[in-house]
């Protein structure tokens, strides 16, 4: 499958994902095993209305589905994917009324798994809001995934 079918394959899919609908991500960037998916701030995802900060759930959401994007768009894989492991540490919060951003790098792949980072921003760039290692399966053309 060519470039353009794999990132047309990866904008359906998010797209298609209803936690994503839900969280309103949007894709902001994808190609060459790279994406950047963002989230607006919403104040049904508060996790502590005391402090109207997004609850760690969403901020997870994000991240998981933007790197699974970055793997589906890398030059070695040949279509879909799914997590196997996934690591966030989360540094702060995320400040309240601002969008969270996520970009995702997926750096190496072998036959059956994916190696991706990740990071969450929201306007502060310098400090961010969480950052993520994860494991992702490299589906072969054909192969259904369970």
């Amino acid at each position: 499958m060519d470039e353009q079918g794999k990132m047309a394959i990866a904008r359906q899919f998010i797209e298609a994902i209803p936690h994503s609908r839900a969280l309103n991500m949007v894709l902001d960037e994808i190609g060459e095993g790279v994406a950047a998916i963002s989230m607006p701030y919403d104040l049904r995802l508060v996790g502590d209305p005391q402090t109207g900060v997004i609850h760690g759930g969403a901020v997870s959401a994000l991240m998981d589905t933007c790197c699974g994007a970055a793997v589906m768009s890398h030059p070695g894989s040949p279509a879909g994917t799914a997590t196997i492991d996934l690591r966030i540490d989360y540094m702060r919060a995320a400040t309240p009324g601002q969008r969270i951003r996520a970009r995702a790098v997926c750096h190496h792949i072998t036959r059956s798994v994916a190696f991706v980072r990740a990071s969450a921003h929201d306007d502060n760039d310098a400090l961010p809001v969480a950052t993520a290692t994860g494991t992702f399966t490299v589906q072969a053309t054909g192969e259904r995934m369970a």
